[in-house]
């Protein structure tokens, strides 16, 4: 089965579902813990108030109402970078429970109602533009990278799970993507809640067919 064919028919399964059974579980967080945070991991040594000299985007430009989503996908845009200057500095990788993206996410004013409700066929088109499955595998087409992108995951159930996971793995992933000789993809817009919301809802299609290995 071609993987076009393949997403396809996981479309129509996920339309016998219904998009409003794959609406996400929030995870809310506390502004004020948030901008405590944001001190603590001395995420304010680089972002700093406009005008000042700083290593990253100023403050401005992180904190100001967004969706969710949206601030985890500009979150995945700048993780390669911040990783490589960390690295050079010999400054260890922050890390951050989900508690914390919560928080963080709150304070930099992220609102899940500003995300738009996810387009399922956006999203397939941004899985095959974004070159997705040349790294990882969606019902077991695509490449070696485990786990499969439809297995049930935690962290696509909310934006902060899945900024946490991303936040963890991105800089590997990057590399990885150098490896196969892939653009490191980029999100902007609505393309970050679409491409979720996708996999998302295929997780929770039943497999179509045999499983790997049975006949």
């Amino acid at each position: 089965m071609t993987t076009r064919r393949m997403l396809a028919m996981i479309l129509v399964g996920i339309g016998a579902i219904g998009i409003g059974a794959s609406q996400p579980v929030m995870a809310g967080g506390d502004p004020e813990n948030g901008r405590a945070l944001f001190g603590h991991k001395h995420c304010d040594r680089c972002h700093v108030p406009r005008g000042q000299q700083g290593a990253g985007p100023p403050i401005e430009e992180l904190r100001r109402p967004q969706g969710e989503m949206e601030l985890a996908g500009r979150l995945w845009n700048h993780v390669p970078a911040m990783f490589s200057s960390l690295a050079v500095k010999g400054v260890e990788w922050p890390r951050l429970s989900l508690p914390e993206m919560a928080d963080l996410m709150a304070y930099l004013q992220a609102d899940a109602a500003r995300d738009p409700s996810p387009d399922l066929f956006r999203g397939q088109v941004i899985l095959m533009r974004k070159q997705c499955l040349k790294c990882h595998s969606l019902r077991r087409e695509g490449g070696p990278v485990k786990p499969d992108l439809a297995e049930r995951r935690e962290d696509y159930e909310s934006a902060a799970a899945w900024a946490v996971t991303m936040w963890t793995h991105t800089p590997r992933m990057a590399e990885m993507a150098t490896r196969q000789g892939v653009p490191f993809p980029r999100f902007a817009g609505d393309e970050m809640v679409n491409l979720i919301g996708l996999l998302r809802s295929a997780s929770a299609t039943p497999p179509r067919g045999p499983a790997a290995g049975t006949r």
